[in-house]
């Protein structure tokens, strides 16, 4: 078995990985948020949520969750409040943590852009797909 080659497809997709998270998690520390804190930033600014349904889209223990919630509190991103239909005890973003939402958004849009920008619509889709098949293999 000849040993990897950093030319190889599977090296440079690590590479381009690890690259890729190093540059996703640097907003992040920047602002003082930890790594995960994006994804609650992400879910809420959909709409607001009960902590229970968070935990649960998020696959977080509510202990987790809460000790979260609480520093998210205390910086001015999420705010309890009422929310749904039936004004059910919930979180939502501040208009601070919407604005840092939309800021890692752009952020991850960037990158995406540098990543699929040269390619067309379809070839997108089948790189994706691709990667998707690669991953689902690799869970099994």
């Amino acid at each position: 078995m000849s040993r990897p080659s950093s030319r190889s497809t599977l090296y440079r997709l690590i590479e381009a990985g690890q690259l890729a998270h190093q540059a996703l998690l640097q907003p992040l520390l920047e602002r003082g948020l930890e790594p995960g804190d994006d994804a609650i930033l992400f879910e809420l600014g959909r709409a607001g949520t009960t902590e229970m349904e968070l935990a649960a889209e998020l696959g977080l223990s509510e202990v987790s969750l809460t000790t979260r919630l609480s520093r998210l509190i205390d910086r001015g991103l999420v705010a309890r409040q009422a929310v749904g239909p039936e004004l059910a005890p919930g979180i939502a973003l501040t208009e601070r943590g919407v604005r840092i939402r939309n800021g890692l958004a752009d952020h991850w849009t960037q990158l995406e852009e540098a990543l699929m920008g040269e390619l067309k619509p379809k070839q997108r889709k089948k790189l994706g797909d691709r990667l998707k098949r690669f991953v689902d293999l690799l869970r099994l």
